[in-house]
């Protein structure tokens, strides 16, 4: 069952990111890796998590070991909350 958080995370990259609010966002897909979004989308990310979640993210955790899919993204903002 996907958390809200979940919910939120993929429909703000489809929507925003990816501009097709109809795209499904698998929550185990990578998204920095496989190239779906890139640095610039990786940091309007960043600034989306930080203002939603109320949660820091630090400029050193923007790559695919903490970002490259909503499940991390996720469990971050769990962490942290």
């Amino acid at each position: 069952m996907k958390s809200e958080i979940d919910i939120k995370l993929a429909s703000y990259i489809a929507t925003e990111i990816l501009k097709q609010p109809n795209r499904t966002v698998d929550p185990h897909a990578a998204l920095i890796s496989s190239g779906l979004i890139d640095s610039f989308s990786l940091i309007d990310l960043a600034l989306y998590v930080e203002d939603e979640f109320g949660v820091h993210i630090d400029d050193s955790e923007l790559n695919s070991s903490t970002f490259d899919s909503i499940d991390q993204l996720s469990d971050l903002i769990q962490t942290r909350s």
